[in-house]
């Protein structure tokens, strides 16, 4: 192999590596929903969900939703779901599945939907509410994602 193909090669590589890593940084953003003024450690009857590397997408797509829900005083459910945003970049409609057989049974999840207008807007045509399972419905909003909310304990119930 000569010396020019091996320079293309490790070119090309380093290329590569730092898309792959950049992509990678990309989706490490989170993204949190609080329903009813949220979740917190002394559980004031809210809820938070977390989407792990969950960003937004672009008008009229979707793209998926995966993490977990905080509820009661430590409360952990895994959530699965998606995330479309309309495609005149109004509302975003999350709907969720979540999980835990503590507490809602061992084959019985808990759905949410919940929509939530985009910064801007003058009016909302929706309103930003979640309809929830087991009382988590109610007034959702976009919250910042603490070191407190992100965190994940080893015990769900």
């Amino acid at each position: 192999m000569d010396s020019k193909y091996r320079l293309t090669t490790k070119l090309l590589a380093g290329v590569l590596g730092a898309m792959i890593t950049g992509a990678a940084s990309a989706g490490e953003a989170n993204y949190c929903i609080a329903v009813n003024g949220g979740w917190t450690p002394s559980s004031s009857g809210g809820t938070s969900f977390i989407g792990k590397g969950f960003a937004v997408p672009a008008k009229g797509n979707c793209t998926p939703w995966s993490g977990f829900t905080k509820t009661a005083t430590n409360v952990v459910l895994t959530t699965t779901g998606t995330g479309c945003l309309s495609s005149d970049g109004k509302v975003l409609t999350i709907s969720v599945s979540s999980a835990d057989p503590d507490w809602f049974g061992a084959t019985t999840p808990g759905s949410d939907y919940i929509t939530l207008c985009q910064d801007g807007l003058k009016t909302c045509p929706f309103g930003n509410h979640d309809q929830g399972a087991l009382g988590f419905g109610g007034t959702a909003l976009e919250e910042t994602c603490t070191s407190t909310l992100l965190e994940l304990p080893s015990s769900h119930a």
